[in-house]
């Protein structure tokens, strides 16, 4: 039988016009039994995809640009358990988010129901070509940093072979996601057992020491305290990298089985969990190395392992590079979504919102995703790297949560199956707020460079999306491509099997 792809894209119209059928449409049966995204996540996945998500590159690169700009390691300590309350109550703001708009999409979905498609087409541009890929590159270098130290021992593992192990591993998970969402949930599963262990190991590792009479890093712990308000918001932008990954269950809400329950539970469940590691893992770091290896060090973990482990330090390598190989997998499985549901908003080119029929994967996000990501991966700098996004994510984020507090006036009558405090967003809205102004004056040139981006997307939005008599050339070029790539990643509908 003949072989065509379904994409899912709004307006109906014009992918009619294109030969392409609507997800929705498949669903309301009228294209042989339904073609969409299946609800496959229970509670177990919504925690691992958190946890998953949550622990991975940022603990073990961020430690180094916590203490750095708070200066002590009180206070370093001190940013790590508020910013772990911090995530907790934005994730419980996002709860209410969640359940009150139950479509995936995460903060795009939430700008677009409380301020319109602007906004939100403003936060999935910056999601495109900022926040997500650049996370999920950082990750990738982590991993390649960790998973080739045993190899260099003595020394940095070249540049070169980082970044291309890098593009590997980022190339094989997006394969896996393609291929099968039980595979990347498996993935996840194992991996963040890994992850886990690996902590764990660093804590007892920690707890030893510190039994073992070993506190002489911990007799001043407020010397060198930095008090700048602009470098204690760099220190939370580092802390809260570490967190990055809180809200992205809401990314694929329809994929979550009863999400009035389950999303709220991963959360209540993941959160403290994550804090309650962090803060420990810390500790253990801060007894075993002095303040000067700590900064000194883009390999914290592992120095780590080598001054407690013996010859079982070949260990802590690998452990960190199987947490952040699990980081990247929830990663690219969660910000597909982001950008398949723009696509279905009509705020993204009809390719990007395909499904694959025989797989019931977003195939050409996942790729789109991957590709934007290896583009990334020639950038030097992380900590520039974590600053930036940060900044951006903080910004909508903001957004976000003044949505929430715009719609309890706007829209009171909206069905809210969890409605949290006022308490908990107007404090969330004050902190975020205050991360997101106080930085301006210590790293300018990162926040202008994150505010002309932001604006950039204006005039895409206008061209490509708010002007409707386009020019025949430009609706040609877009008809073509979306063929191109229906052509390219066939699929079988299901009644034509």
């Amino acid at each position: 039988m003949g072989r065509k792809v379904v994409p899912v894209m709004k307006p109906a119209e014009r992918m009619a016009h294109e030969g392409l059928v609507p997800a929705r449409e498949a669903d309301s049966g009228s294209v042989g039994g339904g073609v969409k995204l299946r609800k496959e996540l229970g509670l177990l996945d919504g925690v691992a995809i958190i946890v998953g998500v949550i622990i991975g590159a940022g603990i073990f690169v961020s430690p180094k640009g916590v203490l750095q700009n708070s200066g002590s390691i009180g206070v370093s300590l001190l940013v790590w358990v508020l910013c772990g309350g911090l995530s907790l109550m934005g994730a419980l703001c996002y709860a209410e988010l969640g359940t009150m708009i139950p479509r995936s999409g995460g903060d795009y979905a939430y700008i677009g129901e409380a301020f319109g498609p602007l906004p939100a087409f403003l936060y999935l541009w910056v999601a495109l070509f900022v926040i997500v890929p650049t996370g999920n590159a950082i990750t990738a270098l982590t991993f390649a940093q960790y998973i080739l130290q045993p190899a260099w021992p003595t020394c940095e593992p070249p540049d070169e072979v980082i970044r291309l192990i890098a593009a590997v591993v980022t190339c094989v998970l997006t394969a896996i996601n393609c291929y099968n969402v039980k595979w990347a949930t498996r993935v996840q599963d194992l991996f963040t057992g890994t992850k886990l262990l690996a902590l764990v190991v660093i804590v007892l590792a920690g707890l030893y020491a510190l039994g073992a009479g070993k506190t002489e890093n911990l007799q001043q712990p407020f010397k060198g305290t930095i008090t700048s308000p602009g470098y204690i918001a760099l220190s939370f932008y580092s802390g809260l990298f570490s967190y990055a990954g809180w809200n992205y269950l809401n990314f694929v809400t329809e994929e979550l089985k009863d999400p009035y329950r389950n999303l709220p539970r991963a959360i209540c469940i993941s959160l403290p969990m994550v804090t309650i590691i962090y803060v420990l893992a810390n500790i253990a770091y801060f007894v075993v190395l002095t303040r000067d290896e700590l900064l000194s060090s883009n390999a914290v973990a592992v120095l780590f392992g080598e001054k407690m482990l013996g010859v079982m330090s070949w260990t802590m390598p690998v452990f960190v590079a199987c947490s952040t190989f699990g980081a990247l997998n929830g990663a690219i499985f969660a910000s597909s979504r982001l950008f398949f549901v723009g696509a279905r908003q009509g705020h993204l080119p009809a390719a990007i919102a395909l499904i694959n029929v025989k797989r019931l994967t977003p195939v050409p996000s996942l790729i789109f995703l991957c590709i934007i990501t290896l583009v990334l991966l020639v950038i030097k700098d992380v900590y520039v790297l974590i600053n930036y996004v940060s900044f951006v994510e903080s910004f909508f984020t903001l957004v976000s949560v003044t949505g929430l507090l715009y719609m309890r006036y706007s829209k009171p009558d909206l069905h809210r199956p969890i409605k949290v405090s006022i308490i908990l967003p107007l404090v969330f809205f004050v902190i975020c707020t205050f991360l997101v102004t106080l930085p301006i004056y210590v790293s300018p040139v990162e926040v202008g460079v994150g505010v002309a981006i932001i604006l950039a997307g204006i005039p895409v939005y206008f061209v490509f999306i708010h002007w409707q008599n386009k020019p025949q050339w430009l609706t040609r070029s877009s008809h073509a491509f979306n063929t191109t790539c229906a052509k390219l990643f066939e699929c079988v509908l299901e009644d034509e099997r």
